[in-house]
C-alpha cells in the first residue's frame, strides 16, 4: 500500500500552498495587464478578471484549506486527504487554468470547469456535518451554495446570457467571503488572545453579536437592491461601527508584541473598515466604492488569510505558535497594501496608478515570505509526530 504524502494528509497543506503560489503568480500578472504590458482575459474585462480570481482563485482556496481541516475538527471525522484531496486540488486547479486559457477553449468548458470545486468542496466538508448533525456550522454550506451562485452568475454574464450581473455578482461573493470572516473571527480571535495573554475578562458580547448578524445582513441586502441609496449608506457605516465595537472586548492592545495575534485583530478592523468605506461612498465622491471593496479584499481578506495560514500551520504542524520575523514583516507589508489600495489614494490621488501597483506588489511579496518560510513546514510531518 501506498502511503500518502505529507502535503496531502490534511487540507491546509495543499491549499495553503496552491493559495500563497497563486498569489505570487497572479498580481505579477494582474500588474502587467493593468499597466497594458500584456493582454488580459478575453472572458471578463480586465477589473472582473482580476476580482473574479481572487475570490474564486485565491480565496476560495484559503477558504477550503481552513474548512477541511476546520469541520474535521469540529466533527472528529476526516473531510478529504490522500487521493481525495488530491482530487479537490485539481479541481481547483482546472478552474483556474480555464479562466487564464479561456480564449483558446469552448465556453461551456470554461464554465465546467470553474464551477465544479465548490460543490466538491461542499460535498467533503458536508458528510461529515450532516452525519454528525453539526447544526452549528451548517451554515457554511449554505454560504458556499451563494459563492456558487454568484460564481454562476458571473459566468452567465460573461457567456451574454445576461447582462451586468458580474459586477454585483462579484461584489456579493466578497460580502459572503467577509461573513465568513466575521463568524470565524468571532470564535477564532477572543479564543486564541484569551489563551495567549491569559486574560479570562476577554470575550464576545453576546447582544452586540446578535445585533451584528441584523446590521451586517441588512447592509448587505441593501447593497445588493439599492446599492447607491442615502440608506444603504448609513446602513453600511452602522454595520461597520457594529463589528468594530464586537473586537473592543477582544484585548488587542495586548497583543502589540504579538505579530500572530494582531494580524488577525487589524485584520478584523480592516472588515468594519470596508463597511464604513462603502458607506461612505454613498455620501461623498472623494471616497469611491472601490475603496469599501478593497479594504474587505486587501485589508481583511489579505491580512486574515496571511494570518490564519500561518497560525493553523504552525498549529495543525505542532510547532510553538509563534511567527518569524520575516512573517511579521510580510504582515507590515500587507497592512501597507491594504492602505495603498483604500486611504492613501484619498490623499494622493494623483499617483493612484502608482499606489495599485506598489499594493499588488507588496500582497504578493508578503505571500512569496509565506512560501518561503512554510513551504517545508506544509510538506514535511508535524513536528510532534502526530497524524495530519
Amino acid at each position: 500500500m501506498t502511503s500518502t504524502p505529507t502535503v496531502f494528509a490534511k487540507g491546509f497543506r495543499p491549499f495553503f500552498l496552491l493559495a500563497a503560489a497563486f498569489a505570487v503568480a497572479f498580481l505579477p500578472l494582474w500588474l502587467l495587464a493593468y499597466t497594458g504590458h500584456v493582454d488580459a482575459s478575453a472572458y471578463w474585462t480586465p477589473s472582473t478578471w482580476h476580482g473574479h480570481e481572487m475570490v474564486f482563485g485565491f480565496t476560495v482556496a484559503v477558504v477550503a484549506g481552513f474548512l477541511l481541516t476546520a469541520v474535521g475538527n469540529w466533527t472528529k471525522q476526516e473531510t478529504a486527504v490522500g487521493g481525495r484531496l488530491v482530487v479537490l486540488c485539481l479541481l481547483w486547479l482546472a478552474g483556474r487554468l480555464a479562466v487564464v486559457f479561456a480564449g483558446d477553449l469552448q465556453p461551456g468548458l470554461v464554465v465546467m470547469a470553474d464551477l465544479l470545486f465548490i460543490p466538491a468542496l461542499a460535498g467533503a466538508i458536508g458528510r461529515p456535518l450532516i452525519r454528525t448533525n453539526n447544526r452549528r456550522n451548517l451554515k457554511f454550506l449554505g454560504i458556499l451554495a451563494l459563492l456558487w451562485g454568484a460564481n454562476a452568475a458571473m459566468h452567465l454574464d460573461a457567456l451574454g446570457v445576461v447582462e451586468g450581473w458580474a459586477r454585483p455578482a462579484l461584489l456579493l461573493a466578497v460580502d459572503l467571503i467577509a461573513v465568513i470572516t466575521l463568524i470565524i473571527g468571532g470564535r477564532i480571535i477572543p479564543m486564541f488572545t484569551r489563551n495567549a495573554v491569559g486574560d479570562a475578562l476577554i470575550r464576545s458580547n453576546k447582544k452586540l453579536e446578535k445585533f451584528l448578524v441584523v446590521a451586517v445582513g441588512a447592509a448587505i441586502a441593501l447593497s445588493v437592491f439599492a446599492p447607491m441609496e442615502w440608506f444603504t449608506g448609513a446602513a453600511a457605516i452602522i454595520a461597520g461601527v457594529a463589528i468594530l465595537a464586537r473586537q473592543t472586548h477582544w484585548g488587542a492592545k495586548q497583543t502589540i508584541d504579538k505579530p500572530i495575534l494582531w494580524v488577525l485583530h487589524l485584520g478584523h478592523a480592516w472588515i468594519a473598515a470596508g463597511f464604513v468605506l462603502r458607506g461612505l461612498a454613498v455620501f461623498t465622491p472623494q471616497v469611491s466604492g472601490s475603496m469599501g471593496t478593497h479594504a474587505l479584499t486587501v485589508g481583511a481578506i489579505g491580512l486574515l488569510t496571511l494570518g490564519m495560514m500561518a497560525r493553523v500551520a504552525l498549529g495543525h504542524t505542532g510547532r510553538e505558535l509563534k511567527v518569524t520575523k520575516p512573517v511579521a514583516w510580510a504582515f507590515v507589508a500587507m497592512s501597507l497594501a491594504a492602505l495603498g489600495r483604500t486611504l492613501v489614494p484619498i490623499i494622493w490621488p494623483s499617483h493612484y496608478v502608482d499606489w495599485v501597483i506598489a499594493s499588488g506588489v507588496l500582497f504578493a511579496l508578503a505571500f512569496a515570505v509565506y512560501l518561503l518560510q512554510y513551504v517545508p513546514i506544509l510538506v514535511k510531518p508535524r513536528a510532534d509526530g502526530r497524524p495530519g
